[in-house]
């Protein structure tokens, strides 16, 4: 069964998120977070589940990132919270193609 072809938005350039840092985007209105652990891109959406602290100004260890609100912590590469892995952050698929760093968007999500 063929899968739709996601819409992917060009949301940064390689050179601008180094490994083992983590940036705030804002596309279409809608705030991510694209993170970059040892050259491999991985994007959440960019609140915390707890209080909805900036997870773009976040610190990120390894695959772990910890809102700067009050330290939740989870895997940006797929969203579970570290210490309630029922807990999980949206994530989204990236690609990077030609220097930028894409993410697929899926039109008409809930708010």
């Amino acid at each position: 069964m063929a899968v739709p072809e996601a819409e992917f938005r060009s949301v940064a350039r390689v050179e601008d998120i180094p490994p083992g840092t983590i940036a705030a985007v804002q596309v279409d209105g809608e705030d991510i977070a694209v993170a970059n652990v040892g050259g491999e891109f991985f994007v959440t959406q960019g609140h915390c589940l707890h209080l909805q602290g900036p997870l773009g100004a976040g610190r990120l260890e390894g695959a772990v990132l910890s809102c700067p609100w009050h330290g939740w912590q989870y895997d940006v590469r797929t969203g579970e919270n570290e210490f309630d892995r029922a807990i999980q952050l949206e994530t989204y698929e990236v690609r990077v193609e030609d220097g930028e760093v894409k993410v697929a968007l899926a039109s008409g999500r809930p708010s």
